[in-house]
């Protein structure tokens, strides 16, 4: 493939407008899909059948792993629609789909007044939004790295997981700002809707600033040079038959990283309150002051990453990680204060960052133009689905159980796989196969 050089034609402010215009609509499709896990501690109660409230938190948790089940089915779809169609015109059509579901959710009257029609249309509503953030991470992993430039990659790709990190902030933050303004009563009732009506809207006003967004000069190029022998097409058979390699490897770094995301975000959320006593409104304090931490130091793993090898701060951040798994989460449920606490999540999020902030670009390093978007989205969501998205489900289901020590061994032991795949992969660093600049 010839070598097309768009940092050479495409100015620094075009460039960064792209980054950012690709970015917004990942925020937005982050806060829609968080803003469930924020307040299902509320809206569990409303549209499920009267019983425990342990029961009705398993059945919330339930429809929040269900909801990763179509993510596969949208990485496929929306991976094959990118690789053909476009990295723009991809990144708009999720974004609609996540407008749907915020605003569905938004709207669903409780099981008191439709019965069990309510949890069966509060899982449809969650299937829509898991079809659209299926497809929209790799779209957007795919489209930033694109952007980025070989130089700087791995800083501007690292922006792809600021904005994850961002809608759960917004998310968190909504909560927090609910918390504080009307009744634990009020917020019981309809306060939790107000969450959804927001995703909503801001997905639309996405949408529309999306339409004008600049395509990939990587999709522009396999496009003007038109399908030639050997040149893969995208497609299921494709990535299988072709790249099984690469696809393990983002199966298991995704597995690991996920699991350890959703295990110290939203599982910590209510870790604090059921372990470590600490009151709802505490919680939420401290995963949003975490989270903001977090975000923070993003751009610099991703810098150092540029510096020192992607391959080298993957494996530090498993390696490091599947150690600190018990110690950590022993340690906050003994914290005697809300500081100690802190520090511990952070230390643990400080670890998984060597992982979320060079991810996008690691796993787009290792395709071809052609199938790139499958090849990241696909494996992903698939490790999403089996690790990410249960992740809070087998954590609630050890702590009924009485053993919830299980679940930082469960961590610890697929951290410690994503450690060796990192021992073992090749550093696409030095053999990226984005050629484009």
């Amino acid at each position: 493939m010839a070598s097309l050089t768009p940092e050479a034609t495409l100015p620094p402010r075009r460039r960064l407008a792209a980054i950012l215009g690709g970015a917004a609509g990942n925020l937005v499709e982050w806060y829609d899909w968080f803003a469930y896990a924020s307040f299902s501690i509320y809206f569990s109660k409303v549209f499920f059948p009267p019983g425990a409230e342990i029961d009705q938190r398993l059945q919330a948790a339930g429809i929040f792993a269900i909801g990763f089940i179509a993510r596969p089915l949208g990485a496929w779809i929306t991976g094959v629609f990118a690789d053909r169609h476009g990295r723009k015109l991809a990144l708009v059509v999720s974004v609609a789909l996540m407008c749907a579901g915020s605003l569905a959710v938004a709207v669903l009257p409780g099981y008191a007044v439709i019965g069990p029609a309510a949890p069966l249309i509060l899982t449809l509503a969650r299937l829509v939004q898991g079809l659209s953030i299926g497809g929209e991470y790799g779209v957007s992993a795919t489209y930033m790295s694109e952007m980025a430039g070989r130089r700087r990659r791995g800083f501007w790709s690292s922006f792809q997981f600021v904005t994850l990190i961002g809608g759960q902030i917004i998310a968190l933050g909504v909560l927090i700002v609910l918390q504080h303004t009307l009744s634990p009563a009020d917020l019981q009732a309809f306060g939790w809707r107000i969450a959804f009506v927001i995703g909503a809207a801001l997905a639309l006003v996405v949408w529309r600033l999306q339409t004008d967004l600049e395509e990939s000069a990587a999709f522009v190029h396999i496009k003007a040079q038109g399908p030639t022998a050997g040149t893969p097409r995208s497609g299921l058979v494709t990535l299988i038959a072709r790249f099984p390699r690469e696809t393990g490897i983002i199966f298991v770094l995704t597995s690991a990283g996920s699991l350890s995301f959703y295990a110290y975000t939203t599982y910590m959320q209510k870790y604090l309150t059921d372990t470590a006593h600490f009151s709802k409104a505490t919680a939420a304090d401290l995963s949003a002051v975490a989270l903001i931490l977090f975000l923070a130091v993003q751009p610099f793993f991703g810098w150092v990453g540029d510096l020192v090898g992607r391959r080298r701060i993957l494996a530090l951040a498993f390696g490091a990680g599947a150690l600190a798994a018990w110690p950590i989460f022993t340690g906050i449920a003994r914290a005697s204060s809300p500081a100690l606490a802190l520090a511990l999540i952070c230390a643990a999020l400080f670890l998984l960052a060597g992982y979320t902030a060079v991810n996008a670009v690691v796993k787009s390093e290792l395709f071809p133009a052609e199938v790139r978007t499958l090849g990241v989205a696909l494996p992903y969501a698939l490790g999403n689905a089996v690790f990410g998205g249960t992740a809070e489900l087998v954590a609630e289901a050890f702590r009924k159980w009485g053993f919830e020590g299980g679940f930082f061994i469960y961590l610890a032991a697929i951290q410690a796989a994503g450690f060796l795949t990192a021992l073992m992969m090749r550093d696409t660093q030095a053999r990226s196969l984005i050629v484009e600049d």
